[in-house]
């Protein structure tokens, strides 16, 4: 038995404050009728400190605890190696314009403000932050490559996803590049190196801005330093607007039979889809739960899943494993439920009766391209692309089209070379790009980061494309058609997902050493039959190496092939995950092919069982 235990220990030194040799020290915040602020005399300050153990970031930033945020120096540390880093990446040269912008989960406002002092310390021109402070994570990278010309150099994003916030609960801090992509791995290995090595901060002394005053508003920290408060909506719908058709959406919904459910889950995509399918589609306000963002996301887990969606999933007519549930009014159900995470990079997709995984709405999507305009204008998708514990439902309908595709690790930073391989790389263009994880994560080469948003959208535009010859006194054709038939040509493959989470960490690496040794360095083929007839073919542990840049990344699963009765593929995928705050969290992902339609509609846990019985005997 796995014994799960959760134990941080943080020691932080204290600082001493020295005067920053040689800086102009001259500035304020007072209020001026343009909108211009400018301060009281505010002094630039070289900190002493004392480096932190345990700043590497995971696949998408660095989260933990946030009281471990909140002790002493942490987010000013974190930050100066931040920008460290940046400055060395950007030709030695300070960057002139970064956005810092959150998903307003507890201890946001006050991180940002401790981060507006080191950067304007480190002589960042312009900090520009959404007011509120709030904007999700894809408007975050559409603001970077769009906003002004693309004048931001980079996005500070204060984000744990779809962990929980408030006291006790998580924080994050992630770092976007000049494209709108997350930092890659070098970048990070930079960061934590630096954290390593830090003996100072740099920061000026200034009042706190005031985040919810008017856009437009700029507050001058020093001479040479602003924070200006910006617009969070408008170029991610401008961007939104350039890959679908808001006129035909908007009269696809006012269809009386039509209708939608959009879970915000009290977190930063709440705003934006309101925006979205409220305003700009026209959509009632009914169409909305939990669109307010919170400080502890209501008490609730803003992960867009069967579990912690529960009310989303009930009104879709779903039981809690996701599976129809007949004995609720079908007349009752929206026609398409979605919901957003934390930061509004992730999504849920439901229809009346059923649930779409994110591995079949990756396929889905691929295979009704001709429905979405940013597809069709530029002769539909380059290439596309799925992290590995996904199920390759995406690879057979790449394969069907001719579409070149792509397996890569978990962490969107991976699909980021891709798309931007011709842009960055002066390589192969594969853009148009469609991609996602298993992880509810599902985006394309519109910006740099996944996108919930643009999903329900994409799903909409599917919608009205199967309906645009059905007449208002004809019956919708409905999500469920939609995936029914698409199991039909492709075959379904069945997926589901279990984690252990807060695993002591040794524990973990030891379950990990001994499926390595056991079946990968081992010998898989000795591994004993049983009645089951599931069939253990090899075991495998992937790695990848980017066809574009040719870096490599090592141990990134591991990976048991198995065959089932019918002689249909089967695998289990074992991997160490990099979201948590404490301890480790293993993930085991359960997939079996099935060709045949009269299987197609049991439940996946019913249909995996015998896989996961299997697997569970031998590790």
């Amino acid at each position: 038995m796995i014994v799960m235990r959760y134990l941080v220990a943080l020691s932080l030194c204290a600082c001493t404050v020295t005067a920053f040799a040689g800086a102009n020290n001259a500035s304020g915040l007072t209020r001026l009728v343009d909108g211009t602020q400018l301060s009281e005399t505010t002094l630039t300050q070289e900190v002493s400190t004392s480096p932190i153990e345990g700043m590497r970031p995971g696949t998408s930033g660095l989260r933990k605890k946030v009281e471990v945020w909140q002790e002493g120096s942490y987010v000013e540390n974190f930050i100066q190696s931040l920008i460290d880093v940046a400055k060395e990446s950007n030709g030695g040269e300070m960057l002139e314009t970064v956005i810092v912008a959150g998903d307003g989960r507890y201890f946001n406002a006050e991180a940002m403000q401790k981060i507006f002092r080191v950067l304007a310390g480190n002589g960042v021109q312009n900090i520009w932050v959404p007011k509120g402070g709030i904007m999700s994570t894809p408007a975050v990278s559409a603001a970077i490559r769009q906003c002004e010309g693309g004048k931001a150099q980079g996005g500070i994003v204060l984000t744990a996803s779809h962990n929980p916030g408030g006291p006790g609960e998580d924080f994050g801090i992630k770092y976007n590049e000049g494209l709108g992509q997350p930092a890659g791995e070098e970048f990070t290995e930079a960061l934590y190196k630096r954290s390593l090595e830090l003996t100072s901060f740099k920061k000026v002394d200034s009042a706190d801005v005031d985040l919810f005053a008017d856009v437009g508003t700029t507050f001058q920290l020093t001479p040479t330093s602003s924070v200006t408060i910006m617009d969070p909506f408008a170029c991610y719908i401008d961007n939104l607007k350039s890959c679908f058709d808001f006129d035909a959406l908007r009269s696809f919904a006012k269809r009386s039979d039509f209708s939608l459910l959009f879970d915000g889950m009290h977190g930063a995509g709440g705003p934006f889809a309101k925006k979205v399918l409220v305003e700009e589609l026209g959509l009632p306000e009914t169409s909305l739960l939990r669109a307010n963002p919170l400080p502890d996301f209501g008490k609730g887990h803003p992960d867009p899943n069967l579990t912690y969606a529960s009310d989303l999933v009930k009104k879709m007519g779903l039981n809690a494993d996701g599976s129809g549930n007949d004995s609720v009014d079908a007349s009752t159900i929206p026609n398409l439920g979605a919901a957003n995470d934390g930061d509004g990079d992730r999504n849920l997709v439901a229809g009346k009766g059923i649930f779409v995984t994110p591995s079949d709405s990756l396929a889905i999507i691929l295979d009704n391209w001709e429905a979405i305009p940013h597809f069709v204008k530029r002769g539909g998708p380059k290439g596309a692309a799925r992290s590995m514990p996904s199920s390759a439902a995406l690879d057979v309908v790449a394969t069907a089209k001719g579409i070149p595709f792509f397996v890569t690790p978990t962490g969107w930073k991976f699909f980021g070379n891709l798309m931007s391989s011709k842009e960055l790389f002066d390589k192969n263009d594969y853009t148009p790009f469609l991609c996602g994880e298993e992880s509810f994560g599902t985006g394309s080469d519109h910006i740099r980061e996944k996108d919930g948003l643009w999903a329900v959208l994409a799903w909409m535009s599917i919608l009205m494309k199967a309906n645009e010859n059905i007449g208002a006194d004809e019956p919708l054709i409905e999500v469920k058609d939609i995936v029914t038939n698409h199991w039909a040509k492709y075959g379904r493959h069945f997926y589901c997902r279990y984690d252990y989470e807060a695993v002591e960490s040794d524990a973990a690496n030891e379950l990990m050493d001994f499926i390595r040794s056991s079946f990968i360095d081992g010998d898989a083929s000795s591994c004993e039959a049983d009645d089951s007839g599931i069939e253990l073919i090899d075991g495998v542990e992937f790695s990848y190496t980017d066809p574009v840049d040719g870096s490599q990344t090592f141990k990134q699963g591991l990976i048991l092939n198995f065959k089932v009765a019918s002689g249909d593929p089967a695998r289990v995928v074992f991997r160490l995950s990099g979201t948590g705050s404490a301890g480790a969290t293993i993930r085991m992902y359960l997939e079996q092919f099935e060709k045949d339609p009269s299987k197609h509609d049991q439940s996946a846990p019913a249909m995996l069982q015998s896989l996961a019985d299997r697997v569970l005997r031998i590790v």
